[in-house]
């Protein structure tokens, strides 16, 4: 923001802009008298070296420099060497170097004559040296964020490693033949450090993305592939989890309510990682989840190793957990139609595509004899047997064309990639398929909860809620509000199906009423209903109810010249995914809700201070280069709007006028004025900053 010019608010804005992009939950623990002087002092370097810049040009270039000051409003502390006054002023979240002849709140100074007579005054200079000036700031900030990210990476950052925990159903990824524990060793030809590298390479790439790396059964893979293009470019690609159960924070407990971990004996406990199933090692989070759903009728015991912190030894320790019925309505749903294929999967080696409707398995009908929802389970099942399919395809103009494949499912288990939210489809990984359900009802199960709640063939399921119970305790990670999910949207044209999505979130939330928004084509109505186990009829899901903790690993430079590297490297990317942020902003594809205030900035500072020192110093490597961007914007009041005005000098030869820049920069006062009530609003009252809805 701006920094010669020394308006509060613009100083003000320099720490609420930068949180643009910064709208990560971090776990929030109580506060320490060290960390708070951490933060302090770091937000404090940041202004200072801002303000450092333009001092150091002003006086290299013999402006006379009447003032520099650390934060705004009342001086608390001043002492005046040579011609300059030094001071701390009381509002911390700012700084300004005050000149001869250049003064925000009073733009006359830039136009006056008389000033510009004193060979020292700021107007006085010549274009060159005022664009140096103005832009020394920004400079300052860009290097000093190079080192700022150098050190952390001296130190070492935690960070979430570059390997896959799910491969969104249907989305390019999975479409690729990525899934749960692959690595990704290189996107676009780049090292990838972490995860985090793949989401930013994504994000600032164009075209293709091409990913290299190995498969979570030891076998390499480079593939290519187009991106998903919405709001921003995207793979379909999350972070891998570590098969250790999570620390929450405000203690919260990371066992689902009503869940099979819920009930283990004896409990298990934040932070427990678990090192077998049944015997078996679990070297991944990809194995857990393997393991779990080829023993998904068992109870299965955990070995887990608790404790061992700080060179003590950890507790080994066996835990029973339970298996998971799966919780369903009783009736029945239409297989819709396949939407996407893995290539190189069973399903493509035998041709099938996308729009093609399964109808008959083995000569069994799907849908009436078949429940789409076990398809998964069946397929996997299968593994290694010739299994006969009958499809339908559509034809331009025609009938459906109706064809015989078969298909040799590999040997993965089902319901190991849960649809992940609206829109997604079910997958069958055996065989590399995703398809999604109708709601129309073909069959209801008599005596069933949906026969009970008088659901009929053909009638239509419009919605599915699920209503937390009085008194219940909220699930982790919920603040307990009715979860409203519609059984179909349109996304770019196509009509997309939810009713996997609404199964899978009834499973997660196994203590939650459930009220079915229901049609028969006439009439609206809604029911409740209580799912259940049907115990002539019971199959089971992998999961247990248990939160893991991200995978994680620790980023450090070998030496001062990686350290250089790392630190140049993460200063070009911060400032490309700075302004696409701004750019999805102005173009509405970012809501304003995402910006952050002083307040919230200071949060966010304080948890990543708690996370570690390396985590502070990567912190306030972004807040510099957010400073550096935001203020060189054109905006009349910061270094950008002075710098739009130098050039204009530059290129006319004549300065602007007086009135101009007086009307520029109150329109420029006033705009940031009215950015910073926003920003404090947000923070006070939607982010609910330092009362734990923020950060």
């Amino acid at each position: 923001m701006q920094s010669v010019p020394r308006s509060p608010v613009s100083r003000l804005l320099c720490l609420a802009a930068p949180a643009l992009v910064l709208a990560v939950s971090l776990a929030e623990l109580p506060a320490t008298l060290l960390n708070i002087v951490y933060v302090a002092l770091g937000l404090g370097l940041v202004i200072f070296f801002h303000e450092l810049g333009h001092f150091a040009v002003a006086k290299w270039c013999d402006v006379h420099v009447e003032r520099f000051s650390i934060g705004f409003g009342p001086i608390l502390w001043a002492r005046k060497w040579g011609e300059t006054e030094y001071a701390l002023s009381a509002v911390p979240f700012g700084g300004y170097v005050k000149m001869l002849g250049q003064d925000d709140m009073d733009p006359s100074q830039l136009t006056s004559d008389e000033i510009a007579q004193d060979p020292r005054s700021y107007s006085a200079k010549p274009v060159w040296q005022r664009i140096a000036i103005i832009s020394a700031g920004v400079t300052m900030n860009i290097l000093t964020a190079v080192l700022f990210f150098a050190f952390a990476f001296g130190i070492g950052v935690t960070v979430p490693k570059p390997v896959a925990g799910v491969a969104v159903t249907g989305g390019p990824a999975w479409r690729a033949g990525l899934r749960a524990g692959d690595r990704i060793d290189e996107i676009n030809g780049r090292p990838a450090h972490s995860f985090l590298d793949i989401i930013r390479g994504v994000a600032l790439s164009n075209g293709m993305i091409s990913l290299r790396g190995e498969h979570v059964d030891g076998e390499p893979f480079d593939v290519e592939f187009e991106p998903e293009k919405g709001t921003r470019r995207e793979i379909g690609l999350g972070w891998s989890q570590a098969p250790e159960v999570a620390e929450l924070e405000d203690g919260k407990s990371p066992l689902m309510p009503g869940t099979a971990a819920a009930a283990a004996t004896p409990p298990l406990e934040p932070g427990d990682r678990i090192a077998a199933v049944n015997g078996t090692p679990i070297t991944s989070y990809a194995t857990l989840i393997d393991q779990l759903a080829r023993r998904r009728d068992e109870t299965v015991t955990l070995d887990v190793r608790r404790g061992g912190g700080h060179g003590e030894k950890a507790d080994r320790i066996e835990i029973k957990v339970g298996p998971t019925p799966a919780r369903t309505l009783g009736a029945r749903v239409e297989f819709e139609r396949i939407v996407a294929v893995v290539d190189g999967s069973p399903a493509d080696e035998a041709k099938i595509r996308p729009g093609d409707r399964i109808t008959k398995i083995d000569g069994e009908d799907v849908g009436r004899q078949i429940d789409p929802l076990r398809l998964p389970y069946l397929f996997g099942d299968k593994a290694g047997q010739t299994v006969e399919l009958e499809i339908l395809r559509e034809s331009s103009g025609g009938a459906p064309e109706k064809r015989v494949v078969t298909v040799v499912p590999d040997d993965r288990p089902g319901w190991t990639e849960q649809p992940t939210g609206l829109g997604v489809p079910l997958s069958v990984p055996s065989i590399g398929i995703a398809f999604h359900l109708a709601p129309r009802v073909l069959s209801v199960t008599p005596e069933s909860p949906a026969a009970k709640a008088g659901l009929k063939e053909n009638d239509i399921i419009k919605q599915l809620s699920l209503v937390l119970p009085p008194g219940a305790q909220p699930e982790p990670m919920s603040d307990g509000t009715q979860i409203d999910i519609p059984m179909e949207e349109t996304k770019d044209g196509v009509t997309l199906r939810n009713y996997a999505y609404a199964f899978a979130m009834m499973q997660q939330h196994p203590q939650r009423k459930v009220l079915l928004t229901v049609t028969d084509g006439k009439k609206a109505r809604v029911v409740e209903v209580t799912p259940w186990s049907d115990a002539a009829n019971v199959w089971y899901m992998p999961t247990r109810g248990v939160v893991l903790d991200r995978l994680d690993g620790v980023l450090k430079a070998d030496s001062i010249p990686a350290a250089l590297s790392l630190g140049v490297e993460n200063t070009r990317n911060t400032v490309v995914e700075l302004y696409l942020t701004l750019r999805n902003l102005l173009t509405f594809q970012l809501s304003i809700k995402e910006l952050r205030g002083p307040m919230g900035i200071s949060e966010i500072a304080y948890k990543m201070a708690d996370q570690g020192f390396a985590e502070l110093l990567l912190f306030l490597g972004i807040l510099s280069v957010n400073l550096a961007v935001l203020n060189f914007l054109p905006i009349p009041v910061l270094d950008g709007g002075h710098m739009v005005f130098l050039i204009w000098e530059a290129v006319t030869r004549r300065k602007p006028s007086e009135r101009v820049i007086a009307a520029a920069t109150y329109a420029g006062m006033l705009f940031i004025l009215g950015l910073m009530a926003t920003v404090i609003y947000l923070d006070l009252f939607v982010h609910k900053v330092f009362r734990g809805g923020g950060g």
